[in-house]
């Protein structure tokens, strides 16, 4: 696996998920573990997951049920949002950062583990560990955004250990929801097309990417995408791999496609966008380019790049 969360682990166990007695004997074990998360950063240690046992005591901070991602090595596996602890001398202008380099301790953990932002630690992990966090990561936030029932208004409860949410008052019940994104690498012949947004860091530029509208297949969302943010028109359209993308919910699927012509208009969604040679892209990849940083390790757009590099695409 060449990108981050594509991996897949033991078992997810859905069955169960509406077992209560089932659940509660896992919570019950000794061996279980659960995976903490704070704001959206994981639990980490090195460069794996610190899951840390079921009676943990930075585990009082969660105030919803744990969310059961199934089995992996022998042992039950939750994720909890402590999110509602306070870390000392919080930097609240980092977590607002494009990327938040800060960590946070807490005190009762292990002196080595910390949370830290999952898109700096996605290539050191482990792919199951890295899809079990990003599993888990993409449904938090669906539960942070997504507290009242659509149908009603009601608060709505969580069910199926954090896989559903079901409103009281009208019986509605609500799943899980995950974006389609397409992610595309336009070439034309030697070049390739890469684009940057307002507010990404300095020199970062990567393959052009949008949200798949209702009623739109995904080639022609690339083709929409592409031709809306820099009038390029582009030919046959190929499907490449996807990548689940928990920043906050998408799903990336990642295609390949020939432009047809050349002249760039920005539209206001991007900052910029450049043909660059092949020959840029390899200085960009040794970290030799002055102008371009090479896409993160991890993400579908270095995979895609770097196979296009490869002459594989």
């Amino acid at each position: 696996m060449q990108f981050a969360f594509g991996g897949e682990w033991d078992a997810r166990d859905a069955q169960q998920r509406s077992d209560a007695e089932a659940l509660a004997q896992a919570r019950a074990s000794s061996e279980t573990r659960v995976l903490p998360f704070w704001r959206g950063k994981p639990h980490l240690a090195g460069s794996a997951l610190a899951w840390v046992p079921a009676d943990h005591p930075m585990l009082r901070h969660a105030q919803q049920p744990f969310l059961y991602l199934g089995q992996h090595q022998g042992r039950a596996r939750f994720a909890a949002d402590i999110s509602t602890w306070e870390p000392d001398a919080l930097d609240r202008a980092a977590l607002a950062m494009f990327l938040d380099t800060s960590i946070q301790r807490h005190p009762d953990a292990p002196p080595e583990a910390h949370f830290g932002e999952l898109r700096m630690a996605m290539s050191q992990l482990a792919p199951p560990e890295a899809a079990l966090a990003a599993t888990a990561r993409a449904l938090f936030n669906w539960h942070r955004t997504h507290g009242f029932c659509a149908a009603c208004g009601h608060a709505s409860d969580v069910t199926m250990a954090g896989w559903e949410r079901q409103c009281p008052a009208c019986g509605a019940k609500h799943f899980p929801r995950t974006d389609p994104v397409v992610i595309m690498l336009v070439t034309h012949g030697n070049d390739v097309l890469l684009g940057r947004s307002p507010g990404w860091p300095e020199r970062m530029y990567s393959a052009l990417a949008g949200f798949v509208e209702p009623g739109e297949t995904l080639e022609a969302a690339v083709a929409r995408e592409v031709f809306e943010e820099t009038a390029i028109r582009l030919g046959p359209v190929g499907y490449v791999a996807s990548q689940p993308w928990p920043f906050p919910n998408s799903l990336m699927f990642g295609a390949v496609a020939e432009a047809t012509s050349r002249e760039i208009t920005l539209d206001d969604e991007l900052e910029d966008a450049r043909w660059f040679p092949r020959e840029e892209i390899l200085r960009a990849w040794s970290g030799n380019h002055p102008d371009l940083l090479p896409a993160r390790k991890g993400a579908i757009a270095h995979y895609l790049i770097g196979e296009w590099l490869a002459g594989r695409l």
